[in-house]
């Protein structure tokens, strides 16, 4: 009984049609929530109907007319309720005219429009219906209606009907996951009478709070599903706090000679987070800590340390980014910062044609730079000591299992330059112990950002010439390489020759993904050596570029960019104590959206500001996009919306688990988180 096609109303062929919705099981039609909700409670008069409103009255039939008109079949009917007459319509629906014989009085619900014969009147186009005779058990009319998603192949009448089935012969059958005492503490109503009211409403509800996800039923389901996540995650922290690790005995001496060498010290949230970072490593469990941070905080130089630490007691690190950029900027700058300390870094991605596998094996390199390719079977690790994943949301728990299953319980450190907002964070990265770098280095000032369209490229030209001529860089980053008709795009290449047609006086760069990565690396060198006045780019120089001299970021078709990307590429310049400046190029026509994103970068500075924009806009669906792949989705809760349920949920699953690991006292609760968490992650460890 617990497959669909046995509901009352749907059988075989309907079961086809409902799988295409997900509904497969009696479960799946309980969670299949309403996308909207309609307030039919209240009949109103005919004469008093107001056009362009959906309305519910309750009249006389007086007539039922079928015509056609060549491959139109149209169902006429005229009714009237004493103050006034409405004409409703149904098209290629002849067998309506059969069904309506058979009954004196109906109850319409539908929007009104003019009557299109008269010109005066009103008039319904396929409206709900309900009989008088089938007693209280309205279904369609006189209540708040729901409104479900559809698939080709059944109609909103039908789906309804099955829900109706659904919920009042089978609600008694649900059995309630959620302990008691957590139920009481949040007053949260049982199981059952959620399901029944989300479905199908009771009088008392408001259709707007309903319409908003905002009713005490909503709620209910919204916990449970964040819940859910917040226990998987707390058997997964209570796991790996209790996984015996590697207990680091560096002294540090690698770490303080890196320190001597920079041409700057750290700040106190690096100095705070560093702390942590030693702390964790040098205790005998797992490490499992994300470094958040914004763009230009430092972080990066925090992780190598980290790989220092491990290097000095004879393991190896290794550091997974999700691109090849990426992961060649991190290759380009550790090697600079570690080749004076006679270590041996390699750089494993598609674009490297020499793959040093043996010498990685054998444990002659000490650090492994990479992308998705350090997951591969034949890259095997002789001591792997720190694992490090750079722009964390890209990649999910499971990769994040497999690069630490290459050493024998390796330390783990994750790094995101997307700042959320905490509440959100204890979501996505709920199985790890968490650091912010809060603080900039000191020196720098905010960055001026301005949009500006083709009518103003001469003074975007003027300030281009005016930084130079001071003695100042610039950027320019262009959304392609080469330009293509079907794009219609300004391209890297196109860019670079007319730069140099513009200004002959200056020496102008070309940097793209293409090249090889010592190309980079040497162009990179000319820029910071102030070789290279303009560096124009693609956005390979997104992330890990550092040259304080720069001052002008240009981002031609800035409406095509995302908007952690732009914040991400305006992070480039104002590293220096001169005032900088990001230009946002932009060319018509702009979406709604596109105006936003520009407006946002212009009224924010920070991350976190920038981040929580990016996330009304886009809602939480776009933001998160692929982050966390191998976390189950949120289907019903939305991180934004709910956001405040979050940290309850959070703590009320850590408590739960301190006092039960293995929720022995609570076996339906059990089977629902492994339900839910299914085989992203073994969460019950034994023995």
């Amino acid at each position: 009984m617990n497959s669909i096609q046995y509901i009352k109303g749907v059988g075989k062929e309907r079961a086809r049609i409902l799988q295409k919705l997900g509904i497969k099981t009696l479960k799946d039609a309980f969670y299949y929530l309403p996308k909207r909700y309609e307030d039919r409670r209240f009949l109103r008069p005919i004469a008093q109907l107001r056009y362009g409103k959906t309305e519910t009255v309750k009249a006389r039939i007086v007539s039922v007319e079928l015509i056609e008109k060549k491959s139109l079949k149209i169902l006429e009917m005229t009714l009237s309720d004493g103050t006034g007459v409405l004409r409703a319509k149904w098209f290629n629906q002849p067998y309506l005219k059969k069904v309506f014989q058979q009954a004196e009085e109906l109850i319409l619900s539908g929007i009104v429009k003019r009557n299109s014969f008269w010109g005066i009147g009103f008039e319904m186009e396929n409206p709900d219906y309900e009989f008088i005779e089938e007693g209280d058990e309205f279904i369609h009319t006189s209540r708040i209606v729901p409104v479900y998603g559809l698939t080709k192949g059944i109609t909103q009448r039908q789906m309804r009907r099955i829900m109706f089935s659904v919920v009042s012969d089978h609600a008694d059958s649900i059995e309630d996951f959620m302990p008691e005492e957590i139920l009481k503490e949040f007053d949260l109503p049982p199981l059952r009478e959620t399901l029944s009211n989300v479905h199908f409403p009771s009088e008392s509800l408001d259709p707007d709070s309903l319409n908003d996800f905002k009713t005490i039923y909503q709620r209910r389901l919204a916990f449970d599903e964040i819940f859910l996540f917040q226990t998987g995650l707390s058997i997964i922290r209570k796991n790996n706090s209790f996984t015996r690790g590697i207990a680091f005995k560096g002294e540090g001496r690698l770490l303080q000679r890196l320190k001597e060498s920079l041409p700057f010290t750290l700040t106190a949230a690096q100095e705070k987070v560093l702390k942590e970072i030693i702390s964790d490593m040098k205790a005998p469990y797992q490490m499992n800590r994300l470094i958040q941070g914004d763009v230009g905080c430092g972080k990066t130089i925090v992780a190598l340390m980290a790989m220092l630490l491990a290097v000095e007691d004879g393991y190896q690190a290794a550091l997974m980014a999700p691109t090849e950029i990426l992961a060649e900027q991190h290759y380009i700058n550790i090697h600079r910062l570690v080749e004076n300390l006679g270590l041996k870094i390699a750089l494993l991605s598609r674009g490297v044609d020499e793959r040093p596998l043996e010498l990685i094996e054998r444990g002659e390199i000490h650090i492994v730079v990479g992308t998705h390719a350090l997951l591969e079977e034949d890259v095997r690790f002789n001591k792997l000591g720190l694992v490090i994943i750079d722009e964390q949301h890209r990649f999910g728990v499971m990769q994040r299992s497999a690069l630490r299953a290459k050493g024998e319980k390796p330390d783990v450190l994750v790094m995101t330059a997307t700042p959320i907002p905490r509440t959100l964070a204890l979501t996505l990265y709920g199985d790890l112990d968490y650091s912010i770098i809060d603080e900039l280095p000191p020196g720098r000032s905010p960055v001026i950002t301005k949009v500006m369209n083709q009518s103003q490229k001469a003074e975007l030209y003027r300030l281009i010439r005016e930084e130079i001529r001071k003695g100042r860089q610039v950027y320019v980053v262009y959304p392609v390489i080469e330009g293509s008709e079907e794009l219609n795009l300004r391209s890297a290449i196109q860019g670079k020759e007319a730069f140099e047609k513009l200004f002959p006086e200056f020496r102008v760069g070309l940097l793209h993904g293409r090249l090889k990565p010592s190309e980079k690396e040497d162009i990179m060198a000319a820029f910071k050596a102030q070789k290279i006045d303009i560096l124009v780019s693609t956005t390979v120089i997104e992330v890990g570029i550092d040259v304080p001299n720069a001052t002008v970021m240009v981002i031609v078709h800035a409406e095509r960019f995302g908007l952690s990307q732009l914040h991400q590429l305006r992070g480039r310049v104002g590293r220096g104590s001169d005032q900088s400046y990001c230009i946002l190029l932009a060319y018509e026509p702009l979406s709604e959206e596109a105006r936003q994103r520009l407006h946002a970068m212009v009224r924010y500075s920070d991350g976190f500001s920038i981040a929580e924009q990016d996330l009304i806009i886009r809602g939480p669906g776009e933001f998160f996009g692929t982050r966390q792949s191998g976390m189950p989705d949120l289907k019903i809760a939305n991180i934004l919306r709910d956001a405040g349920l979050i940290p309850l949920a959070r703590e009320a699953a850590s408590s739960l688990i301190k006092r039960d690991p293995e929720l022995k006292r609570y076996p339906l609760l059990k089977s629902s988180v492994e339900e839910f968490w299914q085989d992203k992650i073994e969460l019950f460890v034994t023995g």
